[in-house]
């Protein structure tokens, strides 16, 4: 009879659809499970079709929901079909119903927030379980084979045809698989149903069945047999798996350990033969197995030596019970082996009991000891495949980098079990504070496959495991990894794909961790005694505690979080001085109108609310926006402003403004600066009591920019100008894997850059002959270059040139000019010579031509790196024209002559490269040191340039610019270091606005007009022609100016230096002038009693002031010093509590003036508060000796001729005027 007729009448389907069904079911399988039992299957005798079909019915009816009939909505589906056309993860189940389903889908979801269920299929899978090379398991069956991961697997499953009720499939691209496998993966769920186990299909017995076991001995009988080796024996052994190790692969050879345990002994086992590799499934810790015809050898490269290790003979018995006289051992674990905990218990763990041992190595860092347990819980979150990262149980980290790659990557939702894993206590910030760490000698189980469909791998998510690959390169420890792997995170969101590469973060955030933690080496990583020894050290055994470690920011979050502090962070009465409940309407609003806060990246500098410094990473840049001239550091998320200096060439110590246009185009690394943010209020706040009150705010913004030093900064991949302008100076341009990823200006210039490198070095080469013309090949595109030495350069302003027109834009442009010298004669190039040294042909030490260059629009980006004393190499690309550097005043001869007084208009495309003193010729490598502040006092130039120090800044007016700044009117006040001040005012209505005016930076002021005011006062104004650069910045925002000189005060009142503004003095009170106390209206200054005085004035506040006057005297001469505001109080010795009083003993009189030496004005001499005063005024207290800072008045009066007479005789004698003061600080 037909086997396939038999077949079906065995069954006695029910109707046509059955009977189609079974015979679908008997095609596939004598088509794709008979013929592996046929051919290559163990012999034993034949198998007929039809009953290998009956067989696998009878399994499916069995695991069917209901029985009374077939489930014709499932088909059997082979590997090949299932790995070419299942292109989604999806789950098995063929014992569920609807009501099943749904409900298993519920508890999927709500154990993992944020995934969905694996959707369900129709699908049944049959095949033979083989093991593969290297220890997989594969599905089998004539069209194909796929990796099959089991949960608990038994040796009986092997080479048996099985029928797999309940699996879940991967796909190759899902999540959690690994993307060099070429198909899926199949998780089976539970246990295969084997089909026909026995003889009833003709089958041998398998490897791992049971059979009569002989001679097995126990772990302690075993030990005796490892110390006393003999050669050729062979031993079976039985006992509890203590520790199970990962597979590993050295040198070619694949192998793992485990151990074997009683009450009191522990043996290592060795697994290196490649048919053996299949029982790292099958092992698990905790479990009781034997394994047979193990032979003692020695391990080279471990100190135990002897160990046991299985041969081809051997065979592992998993869930073993010994019926002889050890049987009472088949129930004792490992005594050594931790208790299994899960998060709940762990949470109450005492951590310092935990871990016992520290040992300060620095200020905040501590070295701590990691603690060995046994942990349980569910995968929640995926955070790094590729660097081994997960989260488990939503609250503890867990890190598997310090094993080898995992075959099956877990998947959220993945239950497991971890043995012997490292627990660690708040090893890195950025990661949960509960950390669980793997080392070779730790055992990871997947107890229960997730039953969500995991999600892609986020693409800015480093995945490719180049981070575990460096970590076994340098054997890291865990912290240091961790902060690594974080910034690599973080770097992928705000660098890609616009800076750099995929390929690039990693090595990047590793070379990053390197210059900014400098971790110490371990030094060479034993894997052999990390998996055997019984005394345990792994490179996690004592890690490193920094709460204190460098955090990332991207520019962005930077920029926010400046802003959300900008005015949540104030009130509004911390931004008056001291004693401001005492200042006018005016001066309150006055003292508003503009305020700086600064934050340093370190809080031990500066901002205590913050326990972690900060890093940025960007790349410099050129001003993307008309509105600004200084320089950007840009990353994928946005940019910020930066006011840059830079050591400078000539003196050492000394900074400068950043001149080096190499470093335009690099990645850079910030590690040390100052975030700004400038506050502008305009405001009419009537008195004091009113800040509480926003509606009296008309207008307020802000501006955020950064102030560092290039010293400060760690190059990540420097531009290829910068890599030249290093490798001129010896030193390193960076590291190899980072230069290999310099495409920016190679993409402009189309070339690779290993080809522009070569160039550059021809170029360079070819450079030393007399030739003006040089050439380095075709692919290059030409260009002419010219030197030039900048003289003088000119403020940014808005002027209307006529180009570039923009809707509402009016025409204004930014613009400003460079009046330079120009070197030598114009060159041509084969391509751009960039900052390469300067040649001979570039260079005329016989003539120095005199050019004005004019920038506008684009071109003026250039203004921030453009500097008086600087070198520039001037390029025009794309031509060998040297017209092109003709200006407005040459004529158009064959010959180019440059004149004096000419002018040339800077096109945008043109370029600068900078040139360094060890660039230039020895002719040109000349000093020039900046101007002092105490030579512009005392010149009579009307235009002077010089270098001072900022120690205060007012704003002067109150109006909205057509640029949108308010308060465009600045005083700023300068000094220098032995004292001398000057007061420069800015009207910044025309420019944009120059980042970095703050009390604490250096500035260089060019071109300012020297002016003398009707007091004999020298004080500087802004022009159109005024520059101001920024050449050296201060500590702090609270950075105080130089202490002012000590002063005499007879040699002071004659002194005719205008620069002696400030001094310090020491003297005797010889007397009292007056004091003068009064209740002022806070808007228009009358005296105040229960009502302002002025009939024209409402307000309803008032102001207290107090002023008083004395005669000082140091020896060598006398001075009026004048004391105001809070200086009062001090002054006249009194308490808080007295100041108040006589306040309110001053409220209904309103004012009072006192002259100690005469009578007052005012009140009557029987006055009791005037007598009070007088006594105070006159008493020892006030009468004493003062040490002041004060200011000399400009108003001095000149000497007098005074007639004198003396009985009949008239004297006329010249009398000198005492010296008028006014006191800033009472030491």
């Amino acid at each position: 009879m037909d086997p396939m007729q038999r077949f079906l009448d065995q069954l006695k389907p029910g109707g046509e659809a059955e009977s189609a069904w079974l015979k679908e079911i008997f095609t596939f399988i004598t088509e794709h499970l008979h013929p592996l039992l046929s051919g290559p299957a163990p012999s034993g005798g034949s198998v007929c079709s039809d009953q290998l079909s009956v067989c696998v019915m009878k399994s499916i009816k069995e695991n069917m929901a209901v029985t009374h009939t077939l489930p014709v909505s499932y088909r059997l589906v082979s590997v090949s079909e299932l790995l070419s056309k299942q292109h989604l993860a999806c789950v098995s189940n063929l014992s569920w119903s609807t009501n099943q389903q749904r409900a298993w889908e519920k508890e999927a979801e709500l154990a993992v927030p944020g995934y969905k269920a694996l959707p369900r299929v129709n699908l049944l899978l049959i095949g033979f379980l083989r093991e593969e090379r290297g220890g997989a398991w594969m599905l089998t069956d004539s069209s194909g084979r796929v990796r099959c991961e089991c949960l608990s697997p038994s040796p009986l499953w092997l080479n048996r045809p099985v029928f797999l009720p309940h699996w879940n499939y991967l796909p190759h691209n899902a999540s959690g698989q690994d993307t060099e496998e070429a198909g899926g993966c199949v998780e089976l769920i539970g246990s295969p149903v084997l089909l026909c186990p026995g003889s009833e299909l003709g089958l041998v017995v398998g490897p791992g069945e049971r059979a009569e076991l002989r001679g097995v001995i126990g772990v302690r009988q075993a030990a005796d047999v490892l110390q006393n080796r003999t050669r050729g024996q062979r031993v079976s052994v039985w006992g509890t798996v203590g520790s199970l190790c990962p597979l590993l692969v050295v040198s070619g050879t694949t192998f793992f350990c485990f151990s074997l345990t009683d009450d009191s002994h522990s043996l290592p086992v060795l697994v290196k033969d490649s048919s053996r590799l299949w029982w790292t499934q099958c092992v698990c810790v905790g479990q009781s197995v034997c394994v047979t015809a193990l032979r003692v050898c020695v391990l080279r490269g471990w100190r135990g030596n002897n160990i046991l290790c299985a041969t081809e003979q051997s065979e592992i018995h998993t869930n073993y019970t010994h019926t002889q006289e050890y049987t009472h051992s088949d129930t004792q674990l490992d005594t050594s082996t931790p208790r299994m905990m899960s998060h709940a218990e762990e949470v109450h763990v005492t951590w310092e009991e935990a871990e016992p041992e520290r040992h300060i190595l620095q200020s905040g860092v501590r070295m701590k000891q990691s603690r060995i347990i046994s942990y349980e819980g569910t995968v929640t979150k995926v955070v790094s495949e590729g660097a081994g990262l997960y989260v488990v149980d939503g609250k503890v980290g867990l890190c598997l980098a310090y094993q080898p790659n995992l075959r099956r990557k877990l998947r959220a939702g993945d239950s497991v079990e971890l043995h012997h894993v490292h627990f660690l206590y708040r090893p890195c910030p950025d990661f949960p504070s509960s950390m669980l760490c793997t080392c070779l000698r730790s055992s990871l189980r997947v107890t229960s496959f997730s039953r969500v469909g995991g999600s892609l791998p986020d693409s800015s998510c480093p995945g490719d495991g180049v981070l575990p690959r460096l970590l076994l390169e340098k054997n890291m420890g865990v912290s240091e990894y961790l902060w690594t792997c974080h910034l690599s995170s973080q770097l992928s969101h705000s660098l890609l794909p616009s800076v750099l590469k995929q390929q690039c973060v990693c090595a990047l955030s590793w070379k990053l961790m390197e210059d900014i933690l400098k971790p110490e080496g371990r030094g060479r990583r034993h894997i052999y005694s990390e998996m055997l020894d019984e005394s345990h050290t792994c490179p996690v055994t004592q890690y490193s505690v920094d709460p204190a470690v460098h955090k990332y920011i991207s520019v962005s979050e930077l920029c926010q979080s400046l802003q959300s502090e900008c005015w949540s962070s104030v009130s509004l009465s911390s931004l008056l001085p001291p004693g401001g409940s005492s200042l006018s309407s005016s001066q309150i609003n006055s003292a508003l109108a503009w305020s700086c806060r600064s934050l340093t990246s370190d809080p031990q500098r500066g901002d205590k609310l913050r326990q972690r410094p900060l890093l940025v990473v960007g790349v410099l840049e050129l001003p993307s926006q008309q509105s600004e001239h200084s320089l950007q550091l840009r990353d994928r998320t946005g940019g910020v402003a930066c006011v840059v200096t830079e050591a400078s060439q000539e003196e050492e110590g000394r900074q400068t403004a950043v001149f080096n246009t190499a470093w335009i185009g690099s990645l850079v690394c910030v590690k040390q600066f100052t975030m700004v943010t400038e506050r502008f209020i305009q405001s009419d706040f009537p008195s004091y009591q009113h800040l509480d009150q926003d509606k009296f705010i008309t207008h307020r913004h802000y501006r955020v920019y950064l102030q560092f030093s290039l010293d400060h900064l760690h190059i990540l991949s420097p531009s290829v100008a910068l890599e030249t302008h290093l490798r001129q100076r010896g030193e390193e341009p960076g590291d190899d894997v980072m230069r290999r990823k310099q495409t920016v200006e190679e993409e402009e210039d189309g070339v690779t850059g290993k080809k522009r490198r070569r160039d550059e070095a021809a170029d360079h080469s070819h450079s030393a002959s007399t030739s003006v013309t040089m050439t380095t090949g075709s692919s290059s595109r030409p260009c002419v270059s010219m030197v030039i030495r900048v003289e003088q350069k000119e403020g940014v302003a808005w002027r209307n040139m006529g180009v570039e027109l923009k809707s509402g834009d009016a025409g204004l442009t930014p613009c400003f000019s460079v009046r330079a010298a120009v070197i030598g004669a114009v060159t041509s190039w084969g391509r751009d010579p960039k900052n390469g040294p300067m040649t001979d042909s570039e260079a005329d030490a016989e003539r120095e031509d005199k050019m004005m260059l004019v920038f506008s629009g684009v071109s003026a980006r250039w203004f921030p790196l453009l500097h008086p004393g600087c070198f520039y190499r001037l390029i025009a690309p794309n031509t060998q024209d040297h017209s092109v550097f003709i200006s407005c005043g040459d004529s158009g001869r064959s010959q180019v002559q440059l004149h004096t007084d000419s002018t040339l208009q800077v096109q945008s495309d043109w370029r600068f490269h900078s040139l360094t003193r060890q660039l230039l010729l020895h002719t040109y490598r000349q000093v020039v040191s900046p101007p002092v502040l105490s030579a512009v006092i005392d010149c009579s130039s009307e235009l002077v340039s010089f270098q001072a120090l900022v120690c205060d800044r007012i704003s002067l007016n109150e109006r909205t610019s057509d640029s949108g700044h308010t308060h465009t009117g600045v005083r700023l006040t300068v000094c220098d270091k032995v004292g001398s001040s000057l007061q420069v005012y800015l009207d910044l209505s025309h420019t944009p606005y120059p980042p970095g005016l703050l009390p604490g930076n250096t500035l260089l002021l060019s071109s300012f007009q020297r002016r003398v005011s009707r007091s004999g006062g020298v004080y500087c104004r802004y022009l159109p022609v005024s520059s101001v650069t920024v050449v050296r910045l201060g500590e702090t925002s609270t950075a105080q100016p130089p202490p002012a000189p000590m002063m005499h005060l007879g040699v002071w009142a004659v002194s005719g230096q205008q620069r002696c503004i400030m001094g310090q003095i020491k003297g005797h009170v010889v007397c009292f002038l007056f004091l003068q106390l009064q209740w002022s209206c806070s808007t228009c200054g009358s005296v105040y009693t229960q009502s302002c005085s002025s009939s024209q004035c409402r307000s309803t506040s008032s102001v207290f002031e107090s002023k008083a006057k004395l005669v000082i005297d140091d020896g060598t001469g006398e001075a009026h010093v004048g004391f105001s505001g809070v200086l009062v109080r001090p002054l006249l010795g009194l308490a808080d509590s007295q100041w108040e009083g006589l306040q309110r003993a001053l409220r209904v009189r309103g004012h009072i003036r006192v002259y100690p030496r005469g009578r007052s004005l005012v009140c009557d001499s029987d006055d009791s508060l005037l007598l009070y005063l007088l006594c105070v005024c006159s008493s020892d207290v006030v009468c004493r000796q003062l040490s002041l800072t004060c200011r000399k008045n400009t108003n001095q009066r000149a000497e007098e001729t005074k007639r004198f007479s003396r009985g009949d005789r008239d004297f006329i004698t010249r009398m000198t005027p005492p010296l008028q003061l006014t006191c800033l600080q009472i030491h």
